[in-house]
């Protein structure tokens, strides 16, 4: 017996609709590595750009309120 094969089109009817608007990136994803956190200096390694989370929420919260 042959395998049968459907016929599917492939429209991408059925899938999710995607916007093409990209995310913006947050002010502190634009900030080079400098050896310290943006917003407390402690002394980091050169890929970490923020020590913790609450420092990363900060610096954004600040940034949002000085624009």
């Amino acid at each position: 017996m042959d395998p049968t094969q459907e016929s599917v089109q492939d429209d991408k009817a059925g899938a999710p609709a995607a916007t093409s608007a990209p995310v913006p990136i947050r002010a502190r994803q634009a900030l080079p590595p400098k050896g310290a956190c943006w917003y407390c200096d402690k002394p980091l390694d050169n890929v970490r750009r923020f020590c913790d989370k609450e420092c990363a929420d900060a610096f954004d919260e600040e940034k949002e309120y000085t624009r």
